[in-house]
């Protein structure tokens, strides 16, 4: 691989049959800052997204994960042209959506739909639940067969909610249950991608599954592509047939599931999966690697020179500070399994000898618990 044109098409889904839906190349949002008095003027920006690559496939589920206040969710809505890009393009079936306007973007606002994160704020109190999933019907002019309202009934019964409910208000419904309107008002349009913003982070964990269980089964069922951004490494892999790494508004790491959950590359893969709870099964505790970072993620108003996880990094050296690693194939990797490293590491998730801990403070501390266990006498 000898330039960088050959990489969008390796970011693709694994199976070369399937077409590619939507393609996204260095899509990039600064939000402004202001400053000053009596004029104010712009004094710096936050990088919240910055050159992120993405294919997401027809029918397939990408997931897109990271920490808190990484980008992933800015990503989700400049996808959606809910935000407007600083730079970057958007693709969608082969048609550059990046800056289209809002008549350009009609015919495709029905195909490119959204779950929001929280289902009591993004679903409008004063409105029957009927009325809320009509609302995109009557936006674009779509009369299904059979009317409005028997197509809402059918949604109501097909996200498991009594088509009896057509009339009721949201504040009648829990958490689960509205996040399940919400679906329903997403897929009222038969769009062809859904973009899922950490749908199941604010319901209750007994809820959780059966609302991932219903995505899957909407997801096979309809062929329905989603890009479902979630902190969850769990419920990502348990939905995703990709997914995408995201640190600090930059995509580190991109690889089929396996790849990624058994085989990462990025020092940053890895400390997300050395966090992830797992209960022991056949005494095979310990037999995970362990790493805990220092500090928390650098501020998107003036991220890190280089490679932006260098500052967190046990590996970092000075070319990381000097070069920003790009994304591409490594050698050792499958294909379509992209990462942004200098130095990457084994592609494995054994425990090694000794746990990373970066944190000087808890160095010390485990130290000082060791000894003091050492130093106390054996009891009888």
């Amino acid at each position: 691989m000898s330039d960088n044109l050959t990489l969008p098409a390796q970011q693709g889904p694994t199976d070369s049959s399937t077409e590619t839906l939507l393609e996204v190349q260095g899509l990039t949002k600064h939000f402004p800052i202001y400053g000053g008095f009596p004029i104010k003027r712009k004094v710096g920006a936050v990088q919240a997204v910055d050159g992120v690559d993405l294919t997401v496939g027809v029918g397939e589920s990408v997931g897109l994960v990271g920490e808190s206040g990484c980008g992933k969710s800015t990503t989700g809505r400049l996808i959606t042209r809910l935000l407007e890009p600083t730079a970057g393009k958007i693709s969608y079936m082969g048609q550059d959506i990046t800056h289209a306007s809002r008549r350009q973007l009609a015919p495709v606002r029905s195909e490119i739909q959204m779950i929001f994160q929280d289902p009591y704020s993004s679903l409008n109190p004063r409105q029957t639940v009927g009325s809320i999933i009509k609302s995109p019907m009557e936006v674009n002019g779509i009369e299904p067969e059979g009317g409005q309202e028997k197509k809402v009934r059918e949604l109501l019964e097909l996200v498991g909610l009594n088509p009896e409910h057509y009339n009721r208000f949201p504040h009648e419904f829990s958490g689960g249950q509205r996040q399940r309107i919400g679906v329903a008002r997403a897929l009222a349009l038969n769009p062809k991608l859904i973009v899922a913003d950490e749908p199941v982070s604010a319901l209750d964990v007994s809820i959780q599954a059966q609302v991932v269980n219903l995505l899957q089964k909407v997801q096979q069922e309809l062929g329905i592509a989603f890009l479902f951004i979630a902190h969850d490494l769990a419920i990502v892999r348990h939905f995703s047939q990709r997914v995408a790494v995201m640190y600090l508004g930059k995509v580190v790491e991109v690889g089929d599931r396996d790849s990624i959950y058994n085989r990462p590359r990025h020092p940053y893969t890895h400390a997300l999966l050395s966090a992830v709870p797992e209960v022991a099964v056949d005494d095979e505790a310990g037999d995970k690697e362990r790493i805990r970072l220092y500090g928390d993620v650098p501020s998107p108003i003036s991220p890190p020179s280089g490679c932006r996880f260098r500052t967190r990094c046990w590996k970092a050296q000075d070319k990381c500070a000097s070069e920003e690693p790009p994304l591409l194939q490594i050698s050792g990797n499958r294909d379509g399994h992209l990462t942004a490293c200098h130095f990457p590491e084994d592609p494995t998730t054994e425990a090694r000898a000794e746990d990373v801990v970066l944190d000087p403070a808890l160095k010390a501390l485990e130290k000082d618990t060791a000894d003091d266990a050492e130093s106390k006498p054996a009891k009888d």
